[in-house]
């Protein structure tokens, strides 16, 4: 067997076995003793004008939120951290990731070398090397997309916290109410809220929970709203009053974010015309005289 025929079918068993692995988690996953139970006990309820969802759907997210936390975000190693960061909180998200950043290099590498020889190995080592790359690259894509979401989406969740406080509502009952009604306008916010109140639930204290919130998001909003928290907590201040001063403070830091995106555009445009739309532009109006000229010249 010649070396390019070894490498291929290395590379055809090992992505054979990640597509069987991942099918068969999902279908494990769907199958699981505890969803089923969930169908059982769980009715269906009819979706309302608010488009809430069904009370399985929520119990299954609740289930899901209560196996990913079994250790505090400040524990674990620095890859569970991102992962939890990103929103991949399962306990099976690590090894998946190792998986993939080991056995992507390794395609990406051995396919160049199955279509062009041995002669092909420099395109192999930069293919290897960005198969390494885009794990790493995604997940900080991800992480940065679920801090923007609950950036935008923070000052919104707090409104709704301080109706229902004002309402009457406790801030435990506040919290689970808002992540309800969420769950279709802001999902990434709705379900860390939903992870604080099955914390507060299980027993953890408040304050606690909100800190280990601020760990997993990294964000530093929400680390002044715990230590807004905290401060309305041992003061016993009026936590509406608190809740809603916070929420016009990042209303204006999002305001202010969005003009600093607009004022960044005008910069961000000179690229695209200069490297794209000034050479067409030159081309056609300087073409046809630079065509003249050279007929003139060639005439005489």
């Amino acid at each position: 067997m010649t070396v390019e025929l070894i490498l291929t079918l290395t590379a055809m068993f090992i992505s054979t076995a990640l597509v069987s692995a991942s099918i068969a988690s999902t279908l494990l996953g769907r199958t699981a003793p505890e969803l089923k139970r969930l169908r059982q006990a769980t009715p269906e309820v009819s979706e309302g004008p608010g488009g809430r969802l069904s009370l399985l759907k929520t119990a299954w997210a609740t289930r899901r939120a209560n196996r990913s936390l079994r250790k505090s975000p400040n524990q674990g190693s620095a890859l569970q951290r991102r992962l939890i960061a990103a929103g991949w909180d399962d306990p099976t998200s690590t090894r998946l990731y190792s998986t993939g950043q080991t056995a992507l290099p390794i395609l990406t590498a051995v396919l160049p070398l199955s279509i062009l020889g041995a002669s092909g190995w420099p395109v192999a080592l930069v293919c290897g090397v960005l198969g390494y790359l885009i794990p790493d690259t995604l997940l900080l894509r991800q992480v940065a997309q679920r801090k923007r979401a609950i950036q935008n989406g923070l000052p919104d969740a707090l409104d709704l916290l301080v109706v229902c406080v004002e309402a009457g509502s406790s801030l435990d009952q506040a919290i689970l109410r808002t992540s309800e009604e969420l769950e279709i306008a802001l999902p990434v916010m709705a379900y860390e809220l939903r992870v604080v109140a099955t914390e507060i639930r299980a027993g953890k204290p408040r304050l606690l929970a909100f800190q280990d919130l601020a760990r997993r998001t990294e964000l530093d909003e929400v680390r002044t709203l715990v230590a807004v928290l905290i401060q309305t907590d041992r003061f016993g201040t009026s936590i509406g009053q608190a809740l809603r001063t916070h929420a016009d403070t990042l209303r204006t830091k999002r305001r202010q974010r969005a003009e600093e995106r607009a004022g960044k555009v005008g910069v961000k445009l000179v690229f695209p015309l200069v490297l794209c739309l000034l050479p067409a532009l030159y081309a056609v109006c300087l073409g046809p005289i630079v065509v003249r000229v050279i007929r003139t010249f060639e005439g005489n």
